[in-house]
């Protein structure tokens, strides 16, 4: 079945099925967990048959957050009838927007999908257009190598985003993301480009010149990796657990922190030129006089794949 009007009747049915309940027992809004007792290994059944059923891309479905059937829903109809035109395109506008009055594009965290910002739409203005950032080797970019540097990723974003800065617009980025907003906002100021109107980051703080290896993610073993990601927070039980999931996922992870740890801030650079505001949170320095630039390390952040809350890992 790959029908994009997918019936929740239809998903209702595919989980009973797997707990061997009957169907009026799976509520749109009973908790996964813990009302329906859904431990990993039964997600990943769930998540297998969700894909083989309706299409959507190999393990999605298990690392997607859903919580309930109307989140599971929600989010297999989004796979299936969000992207449609725009399958080998980075951005991806759950609302596209005619003739926008602003657009605001959205990136997201090391380890993550354009799925951290799914929901925010319904937020914001009728005639404000999302614009949300897919890096490669994930979603509908998984067959893309991954990018591992920073400055080529940037070039990556800047070349897909180019036609649609043609109007207002603000960039906002969490960890990873927070990096890559900044950075594509210093190319697009050294280039004599538009400036965005706003630029939000949270997440984020300028790396250690003193880190050692021991202290790198992307240089962990696994089982190390596996346990820092557990011990910062964010990332799904799922993932962490599975190895048959987390063999598909660890090298995203590993490309991301990388990207993360061997990126070096530039030397005095000059601020950014803001005449609107720019706001900043857990390790970025941000202000009217010297504009928005990297501060002093924060604690490492967790990839935070259900929002964008900063929380900090001491």
């Amino acid at each position: 079945m790959t029908n994009a009007t997918v019936n929740i009747e239809d998903l209702r049915a595919l989980i009973a099925g797997v707990l061997e309940v009957e169907p009026e027992e799976v509520t749109d809004e009973a908790h996964f967990t813990d009302e329906l007792d859904i431990d990993s290994l039964l997600m990943l059944e769930i998540s297998t048959r969700v894909e083989t059923a309706f299409g959507v891309p190999e393990n999605t479905v298990v690392v997607s957050g859903a919580r309930t059937l109307a989140e599971l829903h929600a989010f297999v109809v989004s796979k299936l009838i969000g992207e449609i035109g725009e399958t080998s395109s980075p951005v991806i506008r759950p609302r596209p927007v005619i003739d926008p009055a602003v657009r605001l594009f959205l990136f997201h965290h090391a380890g993550g999908s354009h799925l951290l910002y799914r929901g925010w739409v319904e937020h914001f203005p009728k005639d404000w257009e999302l614009c949300l950032l897919e890096v490669p080797g994930r979603g509908h970019l998984q067959a893309l190598p991954l990018i591992d540097d920073c400055d080529r990723l940037v070039d990556y974003v800047h070349t897909a985003i180019a036609p649609r800065l043609d109007r207002p617009f603000g960039f906002f980025g969490h960890s990873l993301g927070a990096l890559v907003a900044y950075q594509l906002t210093r190319r697009l100021h050294d280039e004599g480009d538009p400036l965005p109107t706003w630029l939000g980051v949270s997440a984020f703080g300028a790396p250690q010149a003193e880190a050692n290896a021991a202290g790198r993610p992307h240089r962990m073993s696994d089982e190390e990796l596996r346990g820092w990601l557990r011990s910062v927070g964010g990332s799904q039980p799922q993932l962490l657990d599975n190895d048959d999931v987390w063999h598909q996922f660890a090298p995203v992870f590993r490309s991301d922190f990388k990207l993360l740890d061997t990126w070096a801030p530039p030397r005095d650079p000059e601020p950014l030129p803001f005449r609107s505001p720019h706001s900043g949170a857990a390790g970025t320095s941000c202000s009217a006089r010297t504009g928005c630039s990297p501060g002093k390390r924060s604690p490492r952040t967790s990839a935070d794949s259900r929002g964008t809350r900063a929380t900090t890992s001491t």
